[in-house]
């Protein structure tokens, strides 16, 4: 499960779960593939691909 933070580029389309520190599903949001990922409104959070 590769863990993503915001600016890096997203490997492939879909939903990824906008994850917190401590492991909290905290939403989603829809990527497509070779765009970046988005800005967080949480301090650590990073995104994991919603399979």
């Amino acid at each position: 499960m590769e863990k993503l933070t915001s600016g890096k580029i997203a490997p492939k389309t879909g939903e990824y779960n906008i994850v917190s520190e401590k492991g909290k599903v905290l939403g989603t949001v829809h990527v497509k593939k070779g765009n970046r990922m988005p800005p967080t409104r949480h301090t650590g959070a990073h995104f994991v691909f919603g399979e």
